[in-house]
């Protein structure tokens, strides 16, 4: 029998031929296979940094990856690996919701809690809630509601209150709802729908994330709409977030609305400078060295549009002072920053993959549904979710304003072909290869403020 560190060098090696290099470098070159069993199959990876990306961006690959190797169908977790701690260290991510027995340690990340977030005007009012709801469940503030645009803290928060809530001795349960809307689509065909909903009976906290996810689908919020009332009956604290208010969810109902707006709702602004200036400091003490100290300002000002952001270009900078060898120096950190918006960005990808198919990139973001335009639809959709940080909201939003699942299912189709059809990876090759070129270009043509 192949042991996890034997495996795990095999996925990498068909890994290696999927995905850029850059991504291999930076993401992947220095995971581990850990252990496995029947069904778990466990990656050491460096820093918590690493861990999201992979569960946020590669996870459907390299699951995919796996079982090919492995003949067998295998989930897989991330795990920060840190020398100071036992190997059973709390995971970054559970792919299971955190409600089923696998997660009866309660394995919530252990960097995302109240000691490590940065409080300031903008995200004041929804830290005060959280540590009253973790400290009081149920007593005051319930549901709490906490709403913001992408990457502006949310999960962070949902975490922290859960290290409190055990602290104290209680159970709590954090789920995103595209996992709670897997896990329910997977009880519907069982036929254990009361099953899956008894697991969250006995928590006093359930931590419910991104619940914009379930807007159009029907059944799901049913029995969201259930369980949430039966908690809530039994005064159990709800916390849930998403990125707007309850009442610009369309088409949610009336009646769903009165519950998420029963209790707090607060929402959390993007930082400010100053902000952005001590999250990147905060960051820094561990994550980057302390040559980044000096030019921190240079950093907040190129990068201002949320702390997911912040942290991704401090794992940016890293990866290219490890890989090249380069100074970090204001002037630099001003060229690797500095480059098109994201929204520009995702247009040039979108007119490359369109050129690539011999389409027109109104054909490819609009209703045709012919074979080849849905297709390149899909190739648009991977490449966008690999190569930029963009959520599933802002990509539907730039493919003709489709929704998660549409997304979703467009990336998920093109990652698990992947692995059985060479075509196609040879196409996607191709067409990174002439993004890379008209980035290139672009870049040589754009001039650098220092």
């Amino acid at each position: 029998m192949q042991s996890a560190k034997e495996i795990w060098k095999r996925v990498l090696g068909d890994l290696q031929i999927q995905i850029s290099k850059a991504n291999y470098a930076t993401w992947l070159s220095d995971s581990q296979g850990l252990s496995y069993d029947d069904s778990i199959f466990v990656v050491s990876v460096p820093n918590v940094f690493v861990a999201e990306w992979l569960s946020r961006r590669l996870y459907p690959l390299v699951r995919k990856t796996l079982i090919a190797i492995m003949g067998k169908d295998v989930d897989v977790q991330f795990q920060v690996h840190n020398h100071e701690q036992p190997s059973t260290s709390p995971l970054a991510h559970q792919t299971d919701g955190g409600t089923s027995t696998k997660a009866a340690q309660y394995r919530f990340n252990p960097k995302y809690t109240f000691d490590n977030l940065v409080v300031s005007d903008f995200n004041r009012l929804a830290y005060a809630a959280a540590v009253e709801v973790a400290e009081n469940p149920g007593a005051s503030y319930n549901p709490l509601f906490i709403h913001s645009s992408t990457g502006q803290g949310k999960t962070h928060l949902l975490h922290a209150i859960a290290h409190l809530t055990i602290s104290n001795g209680l159970r709590a349960a954090y789920t995103t709802a595209e996992q709670f809307a897997n896990e329910f689509v997977a009880a519907v065909r069982d036929n254990q729908v009361d099953k899956f909903r008894s697991k969250f009976r006995s928590i006093h906290v359930l931590l419910f994330d991104d619940v914009h996810f379930l807007i159009d689908k029907k059944q799901t919020l049913q029995c969201f709409f259930h369980t949430f009332n039966e908690l809530y009956s039994n005064n159990r604290q709800i916390v849930i977030t998403a990125d707007c208010a309850p009442g610009d969810m369309q088409p949610l109902s009336n009646k769903l609305k009165s519950r998420l707006e029963g209790g707090l709702v607060v929402d959390i602004q993007p930082p400010d400078l100053e902000t952005r200036i001590d999250i990147l400091r905060a960051k820094t003490e561990k994550a980057m060295s302390h040559q980044l100290e000096g030019v921190l300002h240079v950093v907040a000002q190129k990068v201002c549009g949320n702390v997911r952001q912040l942290e991704g270009a401090l794992v940016y900078l890293t990866a290219q002072a490890k890989l090249t060898g380069a100074k970090l120096t204001p002037q630099t950190i001003n060229k690797l920053l500095t480059g098109p918006t994201r929204k520009q960005d995702m247009k040039m990808l979108l007119q490359v993959v369109a050129d690539h198919f011999d389409l027109s990139t109104e054909e490819l973001i609009g209703k045709k549904r012919d074979r080849k335009t849905t297709l390149a639809r899909h190739v648009a959709i991977y490449l966008i979710r690999e190569e930029r940080d963009c959520s599933l909201s802002e990509i539907g939003r730039e493919l003709g304003g489709r929704n998660h699942a549409t997304i979703l299912h467009g990336y998920e189709k093109i990652a698990g072909e992947l692995n059985v059809n060479p075509t196609l990876s040879k196409r996607i090759a191709e067409i990174k290869e002439k993004i890379n070129a008209r980035k290139t270009h672009r870049n040589k043509q754009q001039p650098v403020h220092n």
